[in-house]
């Protein structure tokens, strides 16, 4: 090759690789018809997007909108404004057949793993249903259940046993299982390890990185500690009351945090060594931030400014914009 036409190709524009998902601009009422228009936001203005073989963190606090989220992109929950993109297709206001069309692609695992397993019927028929209404046969289909138990770390045998029949790790894993059957190309993983002990934790969390790795997948992992989001995401987007506070580079978000939000949450993780949990401790009370329950909502602006020390009277007027401040975005008028 001539180095004219290698320049000539350097200069080719390439296309952006489309997202696997995109979330843009999503609001999410609950309630329905005057009383949802007159309600709070549960979800506000949220923006972000997944790529293949790519996992985006979900952290925050209870009641800042990540379940919310994860059900808007699973259907669960009806979207009041924004848009959902899936493969490039808009899946915002997708009907009862579209659902049912991309049930084997988009997939969840939740907290409680007994949701998703009926105690009157045996592992493998638990996880031969979704393969069966997309009419795999019997046979084929106790196949690939003994198949992905196996790949999950659990026994063969386990297909005729029952949940009660399992710890808690191990009924989890079986959930895993189930989501992943159908070979999807996105997961919702909605606090999927919280319930369990840091040793189990562990455990699945090293197991969901493998099977990422091994089939490509992409997951929005919904969590409220933000340590172990820090172990599986590439990306990580901070949510504080239905917006985004902080989104970026999981490492940049997790290890040098812009807002303050985000800057309490880290000193807040919980980690196993008494004396950096001590110094994690001192941070937190150096920060100056007040407690979720010594603050009400705030009515317009910033709405962590009731609870900030940065706090002026901007803060409270002015929804902050969103700015690069590092390698991060952040939504903040003085970070």
């Amino acid at each position: 090759m001539s180095i004219e036409t290698a320049e000539r190709q350097d200069t080719v524009p390439v296309a952006p690789e489309q997202p696997m998902l995109e979330v843009k601009d999503l609001v999410v009422r609950y309630g329905r018809g005057r009383k949802a228009a007159a309600a709070p936001a549960a979800v506000d203005g949220v923006s972000f997007s997944i790529r293949q073989g790519e996992t985006v963190g979900l952290v925050g606090e209870s009641g800042s909108g990540k379940s919310t989220i994860g059900k808007a992109i699973l259907g669960l929950q009806k979207s009041a404004g924004g848009t959902i993109s899936y493969q490039g297709k808009d899946i915002t206001h997708a009907g009862a057949a579209e659902r049912r069309a991309l049930g084997g692609e988009l997939r969840a695992v939740f907290q409680d793993p007994n949701s998703s397993l009926n105690p009157r019927q045996s592992i493998g028929a638990s996880l031969a249903e979704p393969l069966r209404i997309r009419g795999v046969n019997g046979a084929v289909a106790r196949e690939k259940a003994e198949a992905m138990l196996e790949r999950v770390g659990l026994p063969r045998e386990a297909v005729d046993r029952y949940p009660s029949q399992f710890s808690g790790g191990q009924r989890q894993r079986i959930a895993v299982a189930r989501a992943l059957i159908c070979e999807p190309k996105l997961v919702v993983c909605d606090e999927a390890v919280s319930a369990l002990d840091l040793s189990t934790q562990a455990q699945v969390l090293n197991l969901l990185a493998d099977l990422r790795d091994e089939r490509g997948l992409s997951y929005l992992f919904i969590a409220h500690d933000i340590s172990v989001v820090q172990f599986l995401a590439q990306r990580v987007v901070v949510l504080y009351r239905g917006q985004v506070m902080e989104s970026g580079p999981a490492a940049a978000v997790t290890e040098s945090p812009k807002h303050p939000f985000t800057q309490a949450l880290v000193a807040a993780s919980p980690v196993p060594r008494p004396a950096e949990q001590a110094e994690r401790r001192m941070l937190r009370e150096s920060l100056g931030v007040r407690t979720a329950a010594a603050v009400a909502a705030s009515p317009g602006g910033c709405p962590f400014s009731q609870r900030c020390p940065l706090a002026t009277e901007l803060c409270t007027a002015e929804r902050p914009a969103h700015r690069q401040v590092g390698a991060a975005d952040v939504a903040c008028h003085y970070a």
